[in-house]
């Protein structure tokens, strides 16, 4: 079975009772909390509701899930951090570091899908939260599913050993390193760093500082045949890492990212990425202030196969 970049059916959660996430503040530089609390869901709730509107203009095929108000879930806007789905029916489930984040873990949604997907296994790695070992699902793990290569930067989210048994269990070869952040604060997620395309690949470079590590990195997305666009830690942290590419149902690629990944990209940097893909961009400043997260911590690509 070939394995594809891009999928056009995509996951995503519509929030509830969005908000500053306390638990994850300490390992996230990006959340920064500001406005009251229901002002944040509601301006949250406009957000998505635009971002999942551009995506079906654009022949995406989104499936949206509520969230539902109990147990409370204030980040379940990011779904890629709890599951992943697979081109050979397996669907992975992941150890989480905050406890609220956990409930995010719902059987139902996996069950739904299965109207019209093919699921094989579901693999439940949830079980290393007792060893206090996490990996959050995409946001840890950068996938070149066609290559089957998963890119991770270490941190207290993102677990060597974890990552080892997801490796050996989805036949995916893990290309490990460090990053941190202008302060030396480690990343606390891979995809806030770098996005990998069919044929491109965004990375902050300059957040890897260990020469050797920042050579075997680069060494691999060239031998995969990536053009490689390197972006700024200012561009980084306007999330212009956090992006995905998908493909629209005639098969044409797009990248999703917000409004302001898109400002912080140089006319260069715009050029190269549009010979690959159209760009589509979102405001979701509300969900980047207060969750730390953008465009691509909000999706949840499904990549199973269909039933029909």
């Amino acid at each position: 079975m070939s394995n594809s970049q891009t999928t056009s059916h995509i996951l995503m959660i519509r929030p509830v009772n969005f908000g500053f996430n306390e638990q994850t503040a300490g390992s996230n530089a990006f959340q920064n909390r500001n406005v009251s609390q229901q002002k944040v869901q509601d301006n949250a709730l406009k957000e998505f509701d635009n971002l999942v509107n551009i995506l079906q203009e654009n022949g995406v095929e989104v499936i949206v899930v509520d969230d539902t108000p109990e147990p409370h879930t204030p980040d379940s806007i990011f779904p890629n951090n709890w599951v992943s789905f697979h081109d050979d029916g397996n669907v992975f489930l992941y150890p989480m570091m905050a406890e609220n984040r956990r409930l995010e873990r719902r059987e139902d949604i996996i069950m739904d899908l299965e109207d019209e997907f093919k699921i094989k296994h579901v693999i439940d790695l949830s079980r290393f939260e007792h060893e206090h070992k996490f990996l959050e699902g995409t946001g840890s793990m950068v996938l070149d599913r066609e290559n089957k290569i998963a890119y991770a930067c270490i941190s207290p989210r993102t677990d060597k050993d974890v990552l080892d048994l997801f490796c050996l269990q989805s036949g995916y070869r893990p290309v490990l390193f460090h990053a941190v952040d202008q302060g030396g604060m480690d990343i606390y997620h891979t995809n806030v760093l770098m996005c990998i395309g069919s044929q491109f690949a965004v990375i902050c470079l300059d957040s890897i500082t260990d020469e050797d590590e920042k050579n075997s990195v680069t060494a691999v997305l060239k031998l995969t045949h990536k053009d490689i666009i390197a972006i700024s830690f200012t561009q980084m942290n306007q999330f212009a890492g956090n992006m995905l590419e998908l493909k629209n149902k005639s098969g044409d690629s797009l990248l999703v990212m917000s409004q302001n990944a898109y400002q912080s990209l140089d006319e260069g940097q715009k050029t190269t990425l549009e010979k690959h893909c159209k760009l589509l961009y979102a405001d979701i400043n509300t969900i980047e202030n207060n969750g730390g997260g953008s465009a691509r911590c909000m999706i949840a690509e499904v990549h199973l196969p269909p039933i029909n």
